[in-house]
């Protein structure tokens, strides 16, 4: 049988190359496909969780909140007892809204409510009951009302929790006349001008049984005394009997004389009297 031509052969070898390139073609697109299924390559993970913005502060009657005069008077806090605290008796939440209640009925019947924030209820100089905030302060959703009973000298503010259809008072504390007082989430801010460079703010927080202090700091505010309030050694007072004291100064001296006057005989200088001259004997011729 006669051997196969050249040109024979090299029809047949084309389809085998083609057949090889295009098998070549298929591993690279299998490689890129595994190569995006690497764990170094960008997967898609769903939609993005929303995100949560940060807490506000918000502050408790922002109409009344004046800077406080300077006080020597720390924030006093009442001790919590270990008891959990009690709801008011005699008062029954009318359709469980607690912004529906009556607050001086609530301070009323509160027995927490001493015999020095008792005239406030009434006709008081100088007296005041605040009117009700509503915070969220347990984080159960449902706000809690918050007051404040002003006599002379002192503010109490008190904050209620509403549970089923009664008031549960979790927080009672004392407080200088003037102060300011801020919400930032679920927790209670409470600011006091303690001295006349100290501010103490302190933190409350809810304990699952009542708002817990949970801090409080004290912060220099405005200017502390310093060499540059000393006062000046010129101006200090003089003490009775004495020199002010101070730095000596030059004493001013009065300029001299221009011109030197003559020199005088002192009147003390001794005097040499003139003696006469003794004669001769004459001489006689």
């Amino acid at each position: 049988m006669a051997a196969a031509s050249p040109t024979r052969r090299r029809r047949a070898a084309a389809p085998a190359a083609a057949l090889a390139a295009v098998a070549v073609l298929g591993a690279l697109a299998a490689a890129l496909v595994v190569g995006r299924a690497d764990p170094g390559g960008l997967k898609d993970q769903g939609p993005s969780q929303p995100v949560t913005p940060s807490p506000r502060a918000q502050p408790l009657w922002p109409g009344l909140n004046t800077p406080s005069p300077p006080s020597t008077a720390a924030t006093e806090t009442a001790s919590a007892s270990q008891a959990p605290p009690q709801p008011v008796p005699d008062l029954i939440v009318p359709g469980r809204d607690i912004t529906a209640v009556d607050v001086r009925a609530v301070l009323t019947k509160d027995p927490d409510v001493n015999a020095e924030e008792r005239p406030a209820l009434g006709s008081c100089t100088g007296c005041a009951v605040r009117s009700p905030e509503f915070r969220d302060l347990t984080g159960d959703g449902k706000p809690e009302l918050i007051t404040a009973v002003a006599v002379p000298q002192q503010v109490v503010l008190h904050v209620y929790a509403l549970v089923d259809d009664r008031l549960v008072p979790i927080l009672r504390v004392k407080l200088l006349p003037l102060f300011s007082a801020e919400t930032i989430g679920t927790d209670l801010w409470l600011h006091e001008q303690t001295s006349a460079t100290v501010q103490t703010t302190t933190h409350y927080r809810w304990d699952g049984v009542r708002l817990a202090r949970l801090e409080q700091k004290f912060e220099g505010t405005g200017r502390l005394p310093g060499p540059a309030d000393a006062p000046d050694p010129v101006t200090s007072v003089v003490p009775p009997g004495g020199r002010a004291p101070g730095p000596s100064r030059p004493v001013p001296q009065p300029a001299a004389p221009t011109a030197t006057p003559t020199a005088l005989p002192s009147p003390l200088a001794p005097r040499t009297a003139a003696r006469p001259t003794p004669a001769l004997p004459g001489v006689q011729p």
